[in-house]
């Protein structure tokens, strides 16, 4: 079948609801968890506000809007490779300068939730994806991987979401070895639904925060605070995850979709 057939294709099954579009995002509004650095660093990302223009009254009678303030890298939302300091040299490492062929592609989903369940600070390993491709099948250039840990179950609460203690921030994430060898793999990037990209106590491995620090190193994405990944199959769907274009911008809120066959 050529594309243009293909695409016909598609088409036909997203308006017959053979293919369904699932929704990948976390709702974005003042109660949604904003990562918070240390006290040592002067800055933070503030949280979301929303604020009303008009809606339908004296100052708009015939339209509703609003204006906001939000970071970049707030709620469901994109890194790009400029984000961090091993990808800043990238002339194509800005959300309004990067290849937008590459962000629709297919999605591996390795699903740790019942590990992630008994123990917050799992790690995935390199052997860990070895083992999930024996069984579903070999990952692909160009695909996106995504840990599902079913941590957007926490949203609702910023203080289980964060997972915060004196010893800092408790979630799962992947070990040096894992991001090295999905960028082996020629992966276009890697998600979590996690506040970030890297697991809690990503700062004392070696390298720290290994998920930025690769990704981005290698002009790949990072997708952070992701959602019902329970509903995407391990293998099978496309992921869209467009930010943006935002002029020099490092990241961006995004609307994650997933197409996903039915049955």
């Amino acid at each position: 079948m050529n594309a243009a057939k293909m695409l016909e294709s598609l088409g036909g099954l997203l308006a017959s609801g053979g293919v369904e579009v699932v929704d990948c995002s976390g709702v974005l509004g003042p109660e949604t968890p904003i990562l918070q650095l240390p006290p040592d660093f002067a800055k933070n990302t503030p949280k979301v506000e929303i604020h009303k223009i008009s809606e339908y009254d004296e100052d708009g009678p015939f339209f509703a809007w609003n204006w906001l303030k939000l970071g970049e890298h707030s709620g469901t939302h994109f890194d790009a490779p400029h984000h961090w300091i091993t990808g800043r040299d990238y002339a194509d490492g800005y959300t309004d300068t990067l290849d937008v062929q590459r962000l629709i592609a297919p999605v591996n989903v390795i699903d740790r939730s019942a590990e992630v369940a008994e123990n917050p600070d799992f790690l995935l390993t390199a052997e860990d994806v070895k083992a999930w491709e024996e069984e579903h099948g070999a990952i692909g250039a160009g695909e996106w991987v995504v840990l599902r840990s079913d941590w957007d179950k926490r949203a609702g609460d910023e203080a289980a979401f964060l997972n915060t203690d004196e010893t800092g921030p408790h979630s799962p994430g992947p070990t040096p070895d894992c991001i090295e060898y999905l960028l082996s793999k020629k992966i276009v990037g890697w998600g979590s639904q996690c506040i970030g990209t890297d697991a809690g106590q990503a700062g004392g491995m070696d390298p720290p925060y290994p998920a930025h620090n690769m990704l981005h190193r290698d002009d790949c994405f990072g997708l952070a605070s992701l959602a019902n990944l329970d509903r995407l199959p391990p293998k099978g769907a496309i992921l869209i995850a467009a930010p943006l274009k935002i002029a020099r911008g490092t990241g961006s809120p995004i609307r994650a979709l997933a197409l996903v066959p039915r049955g």
